[in-house]
Order: structure tokens, then sequence, then C-alpha cells
């Protein structure tokens, strides 16, 4: 075989591998699944509908918002989530076989390129997989405050750290809170950071905005508690009674408990703690007080 021949033939070869990856590509699209639409520009509604979502830290306006990453899809999916799209890049992969049988027929799922999708979304390195979600069931004031007897109610009075967030989020759930009020100063709770730290609790634990003062007034005609977390001083954690109906209410990293929240507190507790240390982060002490409000209940815990 001359040298011409196998320059023509190493061209041809390079030609046909250029053309399966197109059809592999498309394969997705038109294939087995028969179920994805390709997408390839920023103005495509869904994709600027997204991209908004994830910016905003905020449901749109007919309640979806938007989440990242395999595992809080499979969250979503698992907690009955309503998926009104799911989108997928084209180095998506296994994750596509992974998801897509599990998305009802009624949901959009749209391909595209990567940088596509990574100008849409807010990691670094994602995954390749994000969606917008509403939630099964969306709780309120006083749908949480109605549920007191059944376990303390959170009431985040200015968190800022969404991981801090999705800590108080996680544990709700595992220690069994009646829900979760958020006051005024508290990061979203759809920030997606606050969504990855829930691990998917976002999706099944109460929770609602709430006016500070409202709340107060109508957690009051609940005959609940009211009590305040504090790091210097008040009645210690072990000396606290903290059976329902109870509202604990965990302040700002740095400022704690605004002081005209305080004021009207029934009890400020005190997690001890060894003097070297300064403080614990909200998370942790909203943890270790659902953790013993749990104990104290008789819930039964590993």
């Amino acid at each position: 075989m001359g040298p011409a021949l196998c320059s023509a033939k190493s061209r041809i070869m390079l030609v046909l591998g250029q053309s399966m990856k197109r059809n592999l590509r498309a394969g997705y699209v038109h294939g087995k699944s028969g179920r994805l639409r390709r997408v390839e520009g920023r103005h495509n509604a869904l994709v600027k509908e997204l991209r908004r979502a994830f910016r905003q830290a905020e449901p749109t306006t007919d309640g979806y918002f938007a989440i990242e990453g395999v595992r809080i899809i499979d969250e979503a999916i698992r907690s009955g989530c309503h998926l009104r799209a799911v989108f997928f890049s084209d180095s998506a992969g296994a994750r596509v076989d992974h998801l897509l049988p599990q998305i009802s027929s009624s949901t959009e799922a749209l391909v595209m390129p990567d940088l596509l999708f990574e100008s849409a979304v807010l990691t670094e390195s994602p995954q390749g997989v994000a969606a917008l979600v509403r939630l099964a069931d969306q709780a309120s004031m006083d749908s949480i405050i109605a549920r007191a007897d059944t376990g303390p109610i959170m009431v985040c009075a200015g968190i800022q750290d969404p991981g801090n967030l999705g800590t108080v989020l996680r544990s709700a759930e595992a220690f069994g809170a009646a829900g979760i009020l958020f006051g005024e100063g508290t990061v979203s709770e759809w920030n997606p950071k606050t969504v990855r730290a829930s691990a998917g609790s976002i999706f099944r634990i109460p929770c609602a905005r709430a006016k500070l003062a409202e709340s107060m007034v109508a957690l009051r005609a609940a005959h609940c508690h009211l009590i305040a977390t504090s790091s210097h001083q008040g009645t210690p954690l072990w000396n606290a009674k903290l059976t329902p109906p109870l509202a604990v209410f965990i302040g700002n990293e740095g400022a704690g408990i605004p002081k005209e929240t305080l004021h009207k507190m029934d009890e400020v507790i005190v997690i001890p703690q060894s003097p070297s240390v300064e403080s614990i982060n909200a998370g942790v002490a909203a943890s270790i007080v659902l953790y013993e409000s749990a104990r104290q209940r008789g819930q039964r815990l590993p």
C-alpha cells in the first residue's frame, strides 16, 4: 500500500471517527431513550430559568427551584418532588442512564454542550446534572405551628452561612423537629450550598419563611415555650426542659439573636463548653439542642 493510499485511508478513518462521535452524542436524543431534547443556545427559556434560579437562590414564580448533582436529584425524586425539567451536559455519560429511568415522562429532559451547562450552574466542577424541582407539599408558618406537639420548632434568626443552615435542616429531620421557620436575615434555604448540606432534608422537613415578631405571637398562642441559645450564659443545656410544645431560636453566627427578640424569650440556654473555645457554630449548636430534645422526649436513638 503506497503512502498516498495510507494517507487517504487515515483521513477516511478520522472522518468516520468524528461522525461516530456525533452519532453517539445524537443517540442520547434520538436513540434508545427517545427522551432527551438537545439544546444549543443560552437563550433557551428553560436554561435561562435554571440560570436565574441558581443565581437568585429563590424559587421561580411558579415555585420551582434549582438543584444540582446526582445525589441531591435522587433525593428529590425519592422525596416525591415534582421535576419540571432535568438538564444533562454532553459529558454526563452514565448519569443519564442512572437518572432518566426515574424521571416521569411529563418531565422535560434536555442535553446540552458542556460549556452551556457550566454557564447555567454555579459549581466549578459540575457533575453535569441539574434540575428544576418543586416540593411535594409547601408548608406555612401556621401548618408548622399546628405540629408543635410533635417536636421542637426551630426558628432561624439570622443564620447567614448556607452550610450551617443546611446542617440545621438535616439535624431537624434526624431528631424529629416539627419544622423550621426562617426569620429575617437568614440565608435562602434554596441557596445551592444549603440544599447540598441538607443532604435531601430540605425536601422533607416542613419549613417556611416568617417574620420573627409574627412567629413569636403565633408560637405563644400555641403555648410554646420560647428559648434561645447563647454561647455565654443561661440555663445549662442538661438542666433545660426541652419537651414540646417548644420553639428554639438559633441566632446569627457573629451577632447572635437580635436583642429585641432575645428580650422576649422565656428562657436562654447555654451549651457548656471548654473555655478555650469562644463558641460553636450555629449548625452544631442546633444539632446538640435537637439531640437533647429527642433524648428527653424518649425518641428512640441509635
